[in-house]
């Protein structure tokens, strides 16, 4: 009457129990053959512990998988340069991200995103880009070796210039307070001091027989107040592919300008009737000179 064992399991004592009892009523090939049976089904029942299916056994494996470096490329590229993210700055209006030189290059042309096009600022659009650490920090996870090639490009680039290698930012502290903590946002780029003067650039016509020439862009242009109208006029000059043979004519208020005037000192001139919501207002005019 003690219960045997079939392979690593024991059977249970009723099973054991009630054939004990009907084995004088039926014959030895019966039960030859109902022992078999019964073996058979407690050895497919022993690759699983009880109360578990076979597809539970699985679950931690499928919950890892391993995910190409394809897959995730879509979200870890810059759309300006096409390579992965350096610096990752995203713009605040629209939420596009792009590398932080980037951006700035594209701003200097232009105030809209070259994703949606949408005007991120009408004057100053680098107001309104952040960088994305936490981004960066996952693309250098997931790009074998990205972090130290650029450290090590930046390093070169500063050796071979006889430049001193700027230091990584520490990021500061900030102050415990008892109440909701506030989530400090700093503009990724600062406008120098030196960058005193802004000045708006409109344009007044030019004469017949000019030419064609390529409108300027950006006619808002923050500089330093030592710029001299000289400066200016190869600005123009550059922006607009204009002809050598072809004269610029800046003029402050009622004043033509000469070269070697520099912006502080025609403010300080001509002073608020030059001005106009904080911006030194020069107009501009194109002249072919005679050949």
């Amino acid at each position: 009457g003690a219960p045997s064992c079939s392979g690593s399991r024991s059977l249970p004592f009723e099973f054991e129990r009630s054939r004990s009892e009907s084995s004088g009523d039926e014959d030895d090939d019966e039960d030859d053959e109902e022992e078999e049976m019964e073996e058979e089904e407690l050895e497919g029942d022993s690759g699983a512990p009880f109360g578990m299916d076979d597809g539970e056994l699985d679950s931690d494996d499928d919950r890892e998988r391993m995910i190409n470096l394809t897959e995730l490329t879509p979200y870890i590229l810059c759309s300006i340069c096409k390579g992965y993210f350096i610096d990752a700055t995203t713009i605040t209006e629209c939420l596009h991200t792009f590398c932080k030189s980037c951006i700035v290059r594209h701003f200097y042309y232009s105030n809209r995103c070259p994703k949606c096009n949408i005007v991120v600022h009408q004057t100053q659009p680098l107001y309104n880009i952040r960088l994305d650490r936490q981004l960066q920090d996952i693309v250098y996870k997931l790009v074998v070796n990205l972090e130290e090639r650029e450290k090590k490009q930046m390093h070169d680039f500063y050796k071979e210039r006889g430049l001193e290698v700027p230091k990584p930012a520490v990021p500061q502290p900030v102050p415990v307070s008892r109440g909701r903590p506030r989530k400090v946002l700093g503009s990724v780029f600062r406008i120098p001091p030196e960058l005193d003067i802004s000045i708006l650039l409109e344009f007044i016509g030019a004469n017949e027989g000019a030419g064609n020439f390529k409108p300027l862009e950006k006619k808002f242009v923050r500089v330093s107040g030592e710029a001299t109208i000289g400066h200016v006029e190869k600005f123009l000059r550059r922006k607009m592919d204009l002809d050598p043979a072809c004269q610029v004519d800046i003029i402050c208020g009622d004043h033509l300008l000469e070269h070697y005037q520099t912006l502080r000192e025609i403010r300080q001139a001509i002073g608020e009737n030059a001005v106009q919501d904080g911006l030194l207002v020069l107009h501009y005019g194109l002249v072919v000179s005679p050949l």
